[in-house]
């Protein structure tokens, strides 16, 4: 008797109840199973580093830091350290090790945040009502540092603008105690807790090879095997004192599977590695100013006189951060910005991670690389007549946007 096999397709997006942010996923399904994925992309341009381009460096700041919610104060450290490589601007040891101290803070929380997510899409609520309140913790911390729970406005081109004082010192040193002494809970809760292992053992598998050939970054890479990570591949302020190491599940449980499962055992331990950073910079933090120029407006005046391209990669907590920027003699506004979010390269390892998942592995998948859209799109502009300049005006987009609704319900 022939034997028949039947797919179909599942749309999931652009607008989705279990997705946060809009972008499309096609399944090709047969059975319960995942045989084939299309990505696509470029529903939330926000067009930021276009805006850029009519700022100078040190207003930029502050809209890269509005790249992402969770992990703004990356986007900003990345920012402003290639301004500092372009300018030649030489940043102060204790600003260096602030930016270190604060950078870790974002990723305790960032990890807690993800760690929620994850219990919520697994349908285990009650620990993802446990660490999101866990997570309060270290967001009051940074407000009490910075003014902000998010978009923390403490970066400054050459330095920080806020210094951590004696009180700062303890108040993150008491967050750092009450994190120790929940870290065993949270590794019971997560690692060793029977559902929470058999719903993500084998579930969504990046093997080592696959990591390397999708170029995945940050925890999503590390959880396959590969131990990279930019603080201990190239070193950036505190961390080339500190000896930063990647760290991999083979470490901690004694074997790499690439699964939901060690996505989550590295993060974890991150969260352990990230407390140790901070301890030791405060122990070591040096005395000293925390800006090269504290006056504004000779910053900006040796920023317009400045001329060159830097370059900047920092580890974010989902991976690799990077960004590309231009200054030119003369204009006081950066005239070229380019941004990789760590996201953009780890939207690839869906693919080998879908092959053959199951229905309702797919929103646990989806969730293990940590995505942020909204960091992810960008759009570029080509023009295929040479020598013309083209204007969109608003009738156009809106016209534009009315035509691709229609192709859509076609």
């Amino acid at each position: 008797m022939a034997e028949y096999s039947y797919s179909y397709k599942i749309p999931v997006g652009p607008v989705h109840p279990g997705l946060k942010e809009p972008i499309h996923l096609s399944f090709e399904i047969e059975g319960e199973e995942v045989v084939n994925l299309d990505i696509k992309t470029g529903w939330v341009h926000r067009g930021i580093e276009y805006l850029g381009l009519q700022r100078n460096p040190i207003q930029v700041i502050y809209l890269a830091e509005r790249i992402c919610g969770i992990c703004s104060v990356c986007h900003a450290f990345c920012f402003a350290r290639a301004v500092e490589s372009a300018a030649g601007i030489e940043v102060p040891l204790r600003a260096e090790y602030i930016r270190t101290i604060i950078a870790e803070l974002e990723r305790i929380h960032s990890h807690i945040l993800w760690a929620g997510v994850a219990a919520h899409l697994m349908g285990f609520d009650s620990l993802f009502y446990y660490t999101w309140r866990v997570r309060e913790e270290v967001m009051d911390v940074l407000e009490y540092l910075t003014g902000n729970r998010v978009n923390y406005g403490i970066l400054a081109i050459g330095g920080v603008r806020r210094d951590i004082t004696t009180d700062g010192a303890a108040k993150i040193r008491e967050n750092l105690e009450s994190y120790l002494g929940l870290f065993n809970r949270l590794v019971e809760a997560f690692v060793e807790d029977p559902s929470v292992r058999a719903r993500t053992r084998d579930i969504g598998v990046l093997t080592r090879e696959e990591a390397i050939e999708t170029c995945a970054v940050g925890p999503t890479a590390r959880a396959s095997g590969v131990a990279t990570d930019v603080r201990q591949d190239q070193p950036y302020c505190a961390y080339a004192d500190l000896e930063v190491k990647a760290i991999t599940p083979e470490a901690i449980t004694g074997e790499t599977r690439g699964d939901v499962f060690d996505k989550a055992v590295v993060r974890l331990f991150e969260i352990a590695q990230s407390i140790e950073i901070i301890e030791k910079c405060l122990e070591g933090l040096p005395e000293g100013k925390i800006s090269a120029e504290d006056k504004l407006p000779r910053l900006l005046n040796q920023l317009k006189k400045a001329s060159g391209e830097g370059i900047s990669s920092i580890e974010a907590p989902r991976g690799e951060d990077y960004h590309y920027v231009r200054l030119e003699e003369g204009e006081a506004n950066v005239t070229a910005w380019k941004v990789r979010a760590p996201t953009y390269a780890n939207i690839p390892s869906w693919f080998p991670m879908m092959k053959g998942a199951q229905i309702a592995d797919i929103p646990l998948i989806v969730a293990s690389i940590d995505p942020c859209i909204s960091c992810t799109d960008r759009v570029t502009v080509v023009d295929r007549k040479k020598g013309t300049t083209t204007v969109l005006t608003e009738e156009d987009l809106r016209r534009l946007c009315v035509e691709k609704t229609r192709r859509m319900l076609r």
